[in-house]
């Protein structure tokens, strides 16, 4: 198998970032990423662009950790809370998902391009109290949110006074 060395020009995920010099194969070189300018031919003059796009690259970055440490900011300073239906036992039906609280992140900050794997949650919230719940939001930055879960516990005997205690009866036949 033939392997040649290129510039990267872009992010391309599981290879590497801009301005990377990375090994792959000849043919993914010439067929994929010459072709859609994704990377460039080692070269003498390709010096300059690996500057260039070093630079870029400081910069691009820069700006990322910058607009997640004030999405960071936001998220450290917000509290939600979340309401779980429960049954006559007290134990909570269904439970608060890393899903449930993202929803709510995008709804209440209007960030559409947070990660749907940025809330970092191990297990399914299902009791009631107050939880910190970690958002990573770039590799270097991460957000602790504060989570309120309330189970709601219906009354047991406000549910007997308000109805007649219905006694079912086995009907029993006899055949003759």
């Amino acid at each position: 198998m033939a392997f040649t060395e290129v510039i990267l020009t872009a992010n391309i995920p599981n290879l590497g970032s801009e301005a990377d010099i990375v090994k792959v194969r000849r043919g993914f070189a010439r067929n994929f990423l010459f072709p859609q300018g994704k990377a460039l031919e080692i070269a003498t003059g390709s010096l300059r662009q690996i500057n260039h796009l070093k630079a870029k690259r400081a910069e691009r970055e820069a700006r990322e950790v910058t607009a997640a440490e004030e999405i960071a900011s936001k998220i450290n300073k917000l509290s939600l809370s979340f309401t779980l239906d429960a049954g006559a036992s007290g134990k909570a039906f269904g439970s608060v998902t890393s899903k449930d609280i993202h929803d709510r992140l995008v709804a209440d900050l209007k960030l559409e391009e947070l990660s749907k794997h940025a809330v970092v949650l191990e297990k399914a919230i299902k009791e009631s109290g107050s939880h910190t719940v970690s958002v990573k939001l770039h590799p270097d930055v991460s957000a602790n949110l504060k989570v309120e879960v309330k189970v709601n516990v219906p009354a047991v005997e406000e549910a007997a006074e308000g109805a007649p205690e219905k006694k079912y009866r086995r009907k029993v036949t006899t055949e003759s």
